[in-house]
């Protein structure tokens, strides 16, 4: 069985790799890091992000952008990744006949 991984921070986030395939999440849930700091990326502030997770603590969401300044560029990574791979979910495959 794999094992959970607590990261720096306290218990607020943490490395599960049944959990959002081993990405850094708030603890407790399936809010991976990058989803919190995207939010914050696109100018949403700590209220604003909150409003989106109402189940969420500031001081985990605190913790979550902690992390993300600390791991930056790992989490860089992740947001453009998973940015792609949305993309590609969305974007309608279109044949071209000729």
């Amino acid at each position: 069985m794999a094992q959970r991984t607590v990261l720096r921070l306290g218990q607020h986030v943490v490395s599960d790799p049944e959990i959002c395939g081993g990405s850094p999440t708030v603890a407790g849930t399936r809010v991976p890091v990058r989803v919190i700091s995207g939010w914050w990326k696109a100018g949403m502030t700590l209220d604003e992000i909150m409003d989106g997770y109402p189940h969420l603590k500031p001081e985990q969401v605190t913790a979550a952008l902690t992390y993300y300044f600390e791991n930056r560029e790992e989490i860089e990574r992740e947001i453009e990744a998973n940015s792609e791979a949305q993309w590609r979910r969305l974007t309608p495959v279109v044949e071209v006949v000729a």
